[in-house]
């Protein structure tokens, strides 16, 4: 996929725990989990703007796009 969630990046750099996190934005433990892996579809624009609240980030620092290497054949 050419999306890329740095979420874990930006709570390492926050020194914030995932369980914290969804506390904080109202979501569980399970969907902070696969926010971090990438493992979603899609994310609410609700649900980002949570996300950027609480880091003190922007969209862009969470979500990042690489060209697939198919694509560019």
């Amino acid at each position: 996929m050419p999306i890329i969630v740095n979420l874990d990046v930006m709570l390492a750099k926050r020194k914030m725990r995932s369980k914290e996190l969804a506390e904080r934005i109202g979501i569980t433990e399970q969907n902070v989990s696969l926010l971090k892996s990438g493992k979603v579809k899609g994310i609410r624009f609700e649900t980002l703007a949570k996300i950027c609240e609480v880091l003190d980030c922007q969209p862009g620092d969470l979500l990042e796009f690489t060209p697939d290497r198919e694509d560019q054949v």
